[in-house]
């Protein structure tokens, strides 16, 4: 069964790439503006002082680039994700995790350096000096953080994926960096309200779902870039 829901993913995924890879730029950027300018007027986004904000690749997603700039305008702490290898992964960890570290300023996310999938990600020198979302300064490399401290957790988390189903399932990349990172969020700070960020064309038709396992986490709302918000029934 494991191996047929990873075929099923994996398929899934190349569909959707080839899709995305008909998108002009600017059919993107009208969606982006279109689900940035729903996402910022959501109440639970305007209520919250902790935010996590994927930062986008250059094509094929809603770039989060205006969502970055006014959540840290106003003021929130935001938090954007630093990927890194577990030098002993215990039983059930991965052997890569997602910390979730703090971004201080407009001009330190300017300043970030691309990764190989053109993503901004923070140098690996200047984590010890980034609060993470758990509440603890910086983090061990190879090392899992600790149990959450008293200013520690999220309010909302801002997740991608590379497609999503009417019943609130998403798809990511495959290396399972935000299922797992939410699994430790549950286990210590407590759960985020969950949001994602979909081109209309990582959308699945109502009779379509996205393949999953119970491992993989369902989001709260999904914000579409005909500008549409979706939400979970409570």
């Amino acid at each position: 069964m494991a191996g047929s829901m990873t075929a099923m993913k994996k398929e899934l995924r190349k569909k959707i790439r080839g899709v995305l890879s008909d998108l002009s730029e600017a059919a993107v950027a009208t969606q982006t503006a279109n689900a940035t300018k729903t996402l910022l007027s959501m109440p639970e986004y305007k209520a919250a002082s902790r935010i996590s904000v994927y930062l986008s690749m250059p094509s094929g997603e809603i770039s989060t680039s205006e969502v970055v700039r006014d959540a840290l305008q106003q003021g929130k702490k935001v938090f954007i994700p630093y990927t890194y290898k577990l030098s002993a992964p215990s039983d059930g960890q991965p052997k890569s995790i997602m910390d979730m570290v703090e971004l201080h300023s407009v001009t330190d996310f300017e300043s970030l350096e691309r990764d190989s999938w053109g993503i901004p990600t923070p140098r690996r020198d200047s984590i010890s000096s980034r609060a993470n979302s758990f509440g603890s300064q910086g983090l061990t490399e190879g090392t899992e953080s600790g149990a959450a401290g008293d200013n520690s957790g999220l309010d909302v988390i801002v997740m991608p994926g590379m497609a999503f189903d009417s019943q609130f399932g998403r798809l990511g990349h495959g290396k399972g960096f935000y299922d797992y990172f939410l699994h430790r969020c549950h286990k210590s700070s407590g759960m985020p309200f969950r949001v994602g960020l979909s081109l209309t064309e990582q959308l699945l038709p109502p009779n379509e779902s996205v393949p999953t396992d119970t491992s993989d986490v369902r989001l709260d709302a999904l914000v579409t870039g005909d500008g549409e918000l979706r939400r979970a029934e409570k």
